[in-house]
């Protein structure tokens, strides 16, 4: 009995350890406000529709459900309309591509798809068919192709897998279910590790084709965001009856654990997860997708509160205390690229739109859990 006693005290005394660091809901409201107001003080929301920007986009829809802060829907608003409520604008479908380009015939590559999942959003704050009309006739024509191959990439996950289940729940079409699940299929087979549960960026970094500086594994952090972001996104709008819910739980619930695993010290995590000498120092775009992975696992049941928080609020933390600067800017985020480099200099200064997309939807979950606590 002592022994049981004695574990049961230890579990309360790091529990209440644990929630005298909590921050409050304010505060976590006011760094939602401070990073997403100096970005949009600071870029025009008159860009074209490439994943960049619909990254930081997904970011600031969900920051306005938290804030309600109308100037954030407005900016999303005018970004969608200024893209004609279009990613890529070609009408030849004889011409459509999806390997990788950003010229306008890029109709299936999952860059010039992302933005539909805010035309999505903003179609449910206001509907209008135009909003939701080319989301629709991309997608449905893809999805009457044989082809599966379109995600080839990790980041292509978190693009177009949570568009499929947000058209599911908007025209109640199976067949975005079937397509999500033949494309999740294809991409598992060229990209996921499953001795570690985690994903290579694409087929060029499987190992040991591809080997880190110390010759081991190398993931990339905010590869491996993408896909974990994507599978809460998916989870969160995918039927409970779906005959593939297992697996895509399965498969979130071991990243989870593979990713607490190499969380540095600090809160956040390296390029490379696994040899952080690789490239070592912070970096947020990918600390920032797996915190805002954690927090919504444990806020919807998917992942034990006591066996998770304590690394998304440590992430939080670093999010919170140094990613995010005096000035409002979100820094320490990798530039645009596709692997850990080593010698790339990511630093205070180094921002992003997607990184900044990243941080406020790790702020707003945390505020979301902060919310559910009594």
């Amino acid at each position: 009995m002592k022994k049981y006693a004695f574990i049961t005290l230890s579990l309360l005394i790091l529990t209440i350890g644990m929630h005298a660091q909590l921050p409050k809901k304010d505060e976590v409201l006011a760094i939602i406000n401070k990073a997403n107001n100096y970005w949009q003080t600071n870029n025009k929301a008159e860009v074209r529709s490439f994943w960049d920007h619909a990254v930081y986009h997904t970011g600031n829809m969900e920051a306005y459900s938290i804030t309600k802060n109308e100037a954030f829907r407005q900016y999303s608003e005018k970004w969608a309309i200024h893209n004609k409520w279009m990613g890529a604008k070609s009408f030849d479908k004889s011409k459509w591509k999806y390997s990788y380009g950003e010229s306008d015939d890029y109709v299936l590559f999952g860059d010039y798809q992302i933005c539909f999942q805010t035309y999505i959003d903003l179609y449910h704050l206001q509907p209008d068919e135009q909003k939701i009309a080319r989301a629709k006739e991309v997608m449905e024509y893809q999805m009457s192709t044989p082809n599966k191959d379109y995600w080839w990439w990790v980041d292509g996950l978190y693009m177009v897998m949570p568009v499929m289940t947000k058209m599911y729940k908007l025209t109640g079409n199976q067949q975005y279910l079937d397509k999500l699940y033949e494309y999740f299929a294809y991409a598992n087979s060229i990209m996921y590790d499953k001795e570690t549960g985690l994903y290579y960026r694409d087929a060029k970094y499987i190992y040991p084709k591809h080997k880190s500086t110390n010759g081991g594994k190398d993931f990339w952090a905010r590869g491996d965001g993408w896909v974990f972001a994507g599978l809460a996104k998916v989870l969160k709008d995918l039927p409970q009856k779906d005959a593939h819910r297992r697996e895509y739980i399965d498969k979130y619930k071991k990243m989870a654990k593979a990713i607490v695993k190499c969380q540095q010290e600090e809160g956040y995590w390296t390029r490379s997860m696994l040899d952080p000498q690789h490239a070592p120092g912070k970096e947020t775009s990918g600390t920032a997708f797996f915190t805002y992975g954690l927090l919504w696992g444990i806020n919807n049941g998917y992942l034990k509160e006591k066996t998770y928080f304590p690394a998304a609020l440590k992430a939080w933390n670093y999010l919170a205390k140094t990613a995010l600067q005096e000035n409002g800017q979100v820094g320490y985020v990798q530039p645009i690229g596709e692997k850990a480099i080593p010698g790339q200099v990511v630093n205070a200064n180094s921002t992003a739109n997607f990184g900044v997309g990243a941080f406020l939807l790790a702020n707003s979950e945390m505020f979301r859990y902060l919310e559910k606590q009594k």
